[in-house]
């Protein structure tokens, strides 16, 4: 998962995925945020933080990192808020490995980029998460899907 300063929305959205996949079984995949201008070792933003607690999510232990060539190319999917996070992530090689996570959750335009809450009030902050709970159950159920469908190289 990426966004800008991987305090907001990021790290939100990786403990929410990666609690989806748990409860469907998957527990082989490994669920990372980083961001295109973070500040190394910050905490959780008090808003991220606060609306995780809301639902059971614990980012206590969360700390910023930037978006690096290696993590990308470490990665076997990368989903991003928004198209700049897009193209960022791409001119570090993720090319064909990167999407936009509301088109890879089937949104288009503007219902497919996640707005930064960073700066509002809780309420803000409670409508990003219900947006990416909405995108995320599409995202792991796509996940789930494709994991039982076989590939080319499984024909």
């Amino acid at each position: 998962m990426v966004c800008t300063g991987n305090v907001c929305r990021s790290p939100l959205a990786a403990a929410m995925l990666a609690e989806r996949l748990r409860a469907l079984g998957r527990t082989d995949v490994d669920v990372t945020s980083a961001g295109t201008a973070a500040a190394e070792g910050e905490p959780a933003s008090e808003g991220s933080y606060l609306v995780a607690l809301e639902h059971g999510l614990d980012l206590s232990a969360h700390q910023a990192r930037l978006l690096t060539r290696e993590l990308v190319e470490d990665a076997g999917l990368i989903l991003c808020m928004s198209e700049h996070h897009v193209r960022r992530c791409e001119d570090l090689g993720g090319a064909g490995r990167v999407h936009l996570l509301g088109g890879f959750a089937g949104r288009s335009g503007d219902d497919a980029i996640v707005e930064d809450p960073f700066g509002g009030d809780l309420r803000e902050y409670r409508g990003t998460y219900d947006q990416l709970d909405a995108l995320l159950g599409d995202v792991a159920a796509r996940l789930t899907r494709d994991a039982r469908e076989p590939g080319p190289a499984q024909s």
